[in-house]
């Protein structure tokens, strides 16, 4: 073969052989970026192990707003359906944060049916450049106890602005009236009687907060019933001769529950003034202890005006009258049985009420009952 012919078939060859490599890296480099877009972006180790854990509600979605991963509170809270975020807002804010990898935070608020409206902080950040990180926090009971704290401010202000503003009054009336002996009596009376229901409530505000500062209830120990209904009774016993009610005292003597005697002490003492309080004069009040298994109960009844069927629900809230326009000529304050609710949680038990509108009420305080060593050996033999 001469030296032309050679020339050209190398130069074929090495075309061809060119032509293939070509073809070959085309193809390579084709299944190698295939291989980067469809591969599943992996969640690291470290963090499915935190997000276990994890009392918070943290989600971890991909670039197609797949749920990857997520913390088992976001799963109850109801963040998630399926590998789907509920939320259109939360959804919206992972794009956004996908987008420039910028942290966000801001406040949701959702809605489920059947479900009750949860208020919820969000802040979401990535975690590379596929990954979106969302942890949500449940804000529910603190914006809750921020409502009540507010409205109790306000019917607290709202409250005391009564009685001080009649003080106020009165005081003016006094000095105005002070040659007319018997207009000074009248409006001495009448002080007396407003600087009464102002102490009162200034001494159960002082109540509701003390109780709620031993909440929970660090040290409870026995507490003597009889002498606890006695106390009660006697508090009352001034405005129930004044309305001849009968308070009569039934049930076994010499129980204990376990507690603290000044809450227990109150709490009876406000169900024994309320049934004296919205009963009619010549009636009777019977305060009656039992015993079950491992608790005492004490149940207050009066014949008094009773409560509606739809307020019951409603009557343990702070400053709640069943009868708004009433709560003037009896004193009442709207604390007492918010009192009484709050003793029967600190102490494990419960208030139940049972009502007939115009018929009375029966009020009945459950307590864990105290077993010293003494009554153990007897129940033991």
């Amino acid at each position: 073969m001469d030296p032309t012919t050679q020339a050209f078939l190398a130069a074929i060859i090495g075309a061809v052989v060119a032509g293939g490599a070509v073809l070959a890296w085309h193809f390579s480099d084709r299944e190698q970026q295939h291989r980067v877009i469809t591969e599943e972006p992996v969640v690291p180790p470290a963090v499915g192990t935190v997000l276990s854990v994890l009392r918070s509600s943290a989600v971890v979605v991909d670039r197609a707003d797949t749920v990857l991963k997520a913390s088992a509170p976001a799963y109850a809270l109801g963040l998630v359906r399926g590998t789907r975020l509920v939320s259109e807002e939360l959804a919206t804010l992972v794009q956004q944060v996908r987008r420039d990898g910028q942290i966000r935070e801001t406040e949701l608020v959702m809605t489920r049916p059947g479900a009750p409206v949860r208020h919820v902080t969000a802040r979401v950040a990535p975690l590379s450049s596929r990954l979106v990180l969302a942890l949500v926090e449940d804000r529910t009971r603190e914006r809750r106890v921020e409502a009540v704290r507010r409205d109790f401010v306000a019917n607290v202000s709202h409250e005391l602005k009564t009685p001080v503003g009649a003080v106020h009054l009165l005081s003016e009336a006094i000095t105005e009236a002070a040659d007319d002996p018997e207009a000074v009596k009248r409006f001495a009376s009448r002080l007396i009687t407003e600087s009464d229901r102002l102490a009162q409530l200034v001494q159960q505000i002082i109540e509701l907060s003390r109780l709620q500062a031993d909440d929970p209830l660090e040290t409870p120990g026995p507490v003597d019933l009889d002498e606890v209904l006695a106390v009660a009774v006697d508090t009352s016993a001034i405005d129930a001769e004044s309305r001849h009610i009968d308070i009569h005292i039934e049930g076994p003597s010499g129980l204990q529950v376990l507690g603290n005697t000044e809450q227990v002490t109150a709490a009876v003492a406000n169900l024994v003034a309320n049934a004296v309080t919205y009963s009619e004069p010549d009636a009777t009040v019977s305060v009656t202890t039992r015993t079950t298994a491992d608790s005492v109960e004490i149940s207050v009844v009066d014949q008094g005006i009773g409560i509606p069927a739809e307020e019951i629900d409603r009557i343990f809230e702070r400053f709640y009258r069943v009868d708004p326009a009433r709560h003037r000529s009896t004193g009442g304050t709207g604390l007492g049985l918010s009192i009484v609710k709050h003793v029967a949680a600190t102490h494990g038990g419960e208030v139940r009420v049972w009502s007939v509108e115009g018929q009375g009420s029966t009020f009945t305080l459950t307590l864990p009952r105290y077993f010293g060593a003494e009554s153990r050996q007897e129940e033991s033999q």
